[in-house]
């Protein structure tokens, strides 16, 4: 059984979402999350969904504002990807968000994924843009309409 969870910072749960960020965001372009300062994080949100109790997908959520959220490094595991999964974990984040009173989601989303987000209320902003190494476009939805 799937569950949404919100991953606390140095958990065991934020170590295998490092895992799968990793594995999924970062090694396919020859980086690697494992060895970056990872500090700042303790001020972000973290969302997961588990199976049992391992991590198949995460994402964070950065503070901008007091009403504005940036959306950052969303993974799923390749074992459930297009399984809606995806959907879940940002649609639960959301609710979250908007529960703690955030009126205002930013993401630089992969152009691979601009259809998922626009699908799921997200706007384009602006023009493509690189960002490592690859296409990025900006993406904005407000949780007030």
């Amino acid at each position: 059984m799937l569950r949404f969870i919100e991953i606390t910072f140095l958990s065991e749960n934020y170590e295998q979402a490092c895992r799968l960020r990793n594995e999924i965001l970062r090694q396919p372009l020859d980086l690697d999350l494992l060895e970056e300062d990872l500090s700042a994080e303790v001020d972000y949100l973290h969302f997961g969904i588990v199976e049992g109790s391992r991590v198949i997908a995460c994402v964070l959520a950065v503070p901008v504002s007091d009403v504005k959220v940036k959306i950052r490094q969303m993974a799923v595991s390749a074992d459930f990807q297009n399984r809606g999964v995806g959907k879940t974990l940002l649609s639960n984040s959301e609710t979250s968000l908007k529960q703690r009173g955030f009126q205002f989601l930013e993401l630089d989303a992969r152009t691979s994924a601009v259809g998922f987000y626009q699908k799921l209320g997200y706007q384009k902003v602006g023009e493509e843009f690189l960002s490592v190494s690859i296409p990025h476009q900006k993406m904005r939805k407000s949780l007030t309409e």
